[in-house]
């Protein structure tokens, strides 16, 4: 009786320290992201009332993991390029867009191999541009919604296989409403 009850005690706590192996106390991420800056209020040079911008850049993250589904996220990003028309890069110009924005952060850790999850990110954007030397640039709130997909490699790497955001900006008192793309790598640290 003795052993069937410690047998059974076993078989209760092997699946428990198998998902504490699955979520990391902390987690950071870094790699490349695509930005679509759109602005809907803004006018070209085509007389159109729709701006939009391509530009490239990076994107980082730190997470802090409160329990297998929740953690805290501090998200930072740098876009870089220049405004086209009819395709043509604009010479001489640069724009760029920074973002600092922190949030909580859910994530589904049932199969141990991929982790999707979900963020509401808050904080402050920074866009300027350039020409020539001489430039101008304004701070303004923005939050991002959306989430992602996680591949697991190893317990301490994961490769970020998608993390698409809503971004949301107020420049220059206009509502910017944007897409950003991300993908990178993951490194996990700890065991919760």
């Amino acid at each position: 009786m003795r052993r069937l009850l410690c047998g059974a005690a076993l078989a209760l706590l092997i699946p428990v320290s198998a998902r504490a192996e699955d979520t990391p106390k902390a987690e950071v991420f870094g790699g490349y992201s695509y930005f679509r800056f759109s602005d809907p209020t803004g006018t070209s040079l085509l007389g159109t009332d729709v701006v939009r911008l391509n530009l490239n850049g990076w994107n980082g993250s730190v997470a802090g993991n409160l329990n297998s589904w929740l953690g805290v996220v501090g998200d930072f990003s740098g876009h870089y390029g220049s405004p086209s028309v009819l395709g043509f890069g604009v010479p001489f110009v640069d724009v760029n867009q920074h973002s600092f924005l922190g949030g909580p952060r859910v994530s589904y850790r049932k199969d141990g191999r991929f982790t999707p999850f979900a963020h509401a990110l808050f904080g402050v954007a920074r866009a300027g541009a350039g020409t020539f030397g001489f430039g101008a640039s304004e701070n303004a709130f923005a939050m991002a919604l959306g989430g992602g997909v996680d591949l697991r490699l190893t317990n301490s790497i994961a490769v970020r296989a998608v993390q698409a955001d809503y971004v949301q900006t107020r420049f220059l008192d206009d509502r910017q409403n944007s897409a950003r793309l991300s993908f990178g790598i993951v490194f996990r640290f700890g065991e919760k």
